[in-house]
């Protein structure tokens, strides 16, 4: 649900662009794979057994429309279970209008949370139209599903209801949460409660809706003997600043004293503007913390992401397949659009030995405007840890190690306020991912903005010779503003005595700067130094 106040383009070029095509841990080739009578589907949820998928939920179409009147309309309901093999190129699926009122209206709703332990597959929340309500709501429902035996009786036209149970629990009555276990504990996290009818406008335009964040992460045991279910629920994590976040990838991680943890990358949206986080937050057994000095560029909204971790070199790789962003990259060039348009950009984030986490692009693209709800489906007996996180030394170089299935498909990078329903889709193409760990070509450019604790930014960009510095300190420290020109040149300098801890904000007239070009700002203090390209157009 995207709720945009204004609209600014500001091109942000960056320097310090590293070229490390050597050093590149691996790279991804997709393929698609076309499967006859297989619609389009976005934002579902998913179990699977022996490689073959059971598709639950989710919307028929594509990036919902902005007028209540149209949006997450019942015509948009996914009623059915799914099958999908993707090797042998099938599908079967069974209706769920046969089930009780309360179980099928969860079952055909959106951005549920789900996470699969074994052969069961817990479902939690989601938003969609109920016809008990005769409204729009998030529902509270935990649904527990056996995925082998349900897989089964839809292919063999069986009856489903007695492999699903659901208990009503307030505590799930979340939508745009992810949901991960990490050794005995469950974690809900972010999301929010939202009732009522989507409108941009705000909630006390038309029929006015009811939202509300969960800042938190909720934590709980799920007590399952395969008949009865239970939750027990422990106190929750709160914080209205780091996990006031929804729509968003929360990727299991391995981190590198060998722990399971959660990352919670990026998100929407900010307090104080209707924009993404840029930050991430990391969740173990033992609590939550924002990373330091780590600020994510690309791929901010749900989309299909790949965990990988390499056991031999302590590294963790989370990738990013397209989906949605307020940055991406043209021809080397970071652009930020404000707009939050939906990108092509393939990303990864590493986390090294140290804990030190970095933005690369890798040199692949989505092949369109897509991602943007979709789901990473790992392929069958692809070695993993508990948490589903890839063993990145075990898998076979060159080998198919999952499929990127589903998601939006735009026809433009921006459409929200043109959206009349026919400029986006369910994409129904399914792309494998193939691993090359050697033999391949391509440059991975790290975001050197990524793990910049300065967070330089200048606006606008492009100026006129009037601009304003954005960055963060640490500490207190001295400060020097540098314009140089692409032969090195110093243009302009301007130097701050002392400057205090926190966030920094300061407008400059830069009178040198009066010819067209593109000039090198440096911002230097005694810790770090850090350079981007602006274009002054007066």
């Amino acid at each position: 649900m995207k709720k945009l106040m204004f609209s600014i383009a500001l091109l942000l070029l960056f320097t310090a662009v590293k070229t490390i095509a050597q050093e590149a841990p691996f790279n991804l080739a997709l393929e698609p794979i076309n499967i006859s009578n297989l619609g389009g589907l976005q934002s579902y949820a998913f179990g699977e057994h022996n490689g073959k998928w059971l598709i639950i939920g989710g919307r028929l179409d594509g990036l919902h429309r902005r007028q209540p009147f149209a949006t997450f309309d019942v015509a948009g309901h996914n009623t059915r279970l799914i099958v999908v093999d993707p090797v042998a190129n099938q599908s079967w699926s069974a209706s769920t209008t046969s089930l009780p009122a309360a179980l099928k209206e969860q079952l055909s709703s959106t951005n549920m949370a789900f996470f699969q332990e074994g052969d069961r597959l817990y479902m939690a929340g989601g938003y969609g139209f109920s016809a008990t309500l005769n409204d729009h709501t998030t529902y509270s429902g935990l649904i527990a599903m056996d995925v082998p035996q349900l897989i089964a009786a839809i292919q063999n036209n069986q009856p489903i209801q007695p492999f699903i149970r659901h208990i009503q629990d307030p505590g799930f009555t979340v939508t745009g949460g992810r949901l991960g276990k990490l050794y005995d504990t469950w974690y809900l996290v972010g999301g929010q409660n939202f009732q009522g009818v989507y409108n941009p406008m705000g909630p006390t335009h038309g029929p006015g809706f009811f939202q509300e964040y969960t800042n938190s992460v909720r934590r709980f045991q799920i007590n399952d003997n395969g008949t009865t279910l239970a939750v027990q629920h422990r106190s929750p994590w709160v914080d209205t600043a780091l996990l006031h976040r929804r729509d968003f990838n929360v990727v299991p991680q391995i981190l590198p004293n060998g722990q399971e943890a959660l990352t919670a990358f990026s998100g929407v949206f900010q307090s104080a503007v209707d924009l993404p986080f840029l930050n991430c937050v990391n969740i173990d057994s033992s609590g939550y913390t924002e990373q330091p000095d780590f600020q994510q560029y690309y791929n901010h909204y749900h989309a299909a992401t790949l965990p990988l971790y390499d056991a031999l070199t302590h590294e963790m790789h989370s990738v990013f397949f397209g989906g949605i962003a307020q940055f991406y990259d043209n021809n080397g060039v970071l652009v930020q659009d404000n707009n939050v348009p939906f990108v092509k950009t393939v990303a990864r984030v590493t986390r090294t030995a140290d804990g030190k986490m970095t933005e690369y692009k890798m040199p692949i693209n989505m092949p369109d405007y897509l991602g943007a709800s979709a789901e990473f489906i790992p392929a069958a007996n692809v070695p993993h840890y508990d948490n589903g996180v890839l063993k990145f030394e075990a898998l076979v170089d060159s080998s198919i190690i999952g499929y990127v299935s589903g998601g939006s498909r735009s026809t433009a990078a921006n459409i929200f306020w043109v959206n009349d329903g026919t400029q986006s889709v369910a994409s129904s193409v399914i792309y494998a991912v193939r691993l090359l760990k050697t033999g391949s070509s391509g440059v991975h450019q790290v975001n050197a903005q990524s793990n910049s604790f300065l967070k330089f930014q200048v606006l606008p960009n492009p100026n006129r010779g009037r601009f304003e510095a954005r960055w963060f300190m640490k500490k207190s420290a001295p400060v020097a503003l540098t314009i140089r020109d692409l032969d090195g040149k110093i243009i302009e300098e301007v130097r701050l005595a002392q400057v205090s801890a926190g966030e920094q904000s300061q407008w400059f007239n830069s009178i040198a700067t009066t010819r067209s070009g593109v000039y090198l700002f440096v911002l230097e203090t005694p810790f770090e130094k850090t350079t981007l390209k602006v274009v002054v157009d007066p």
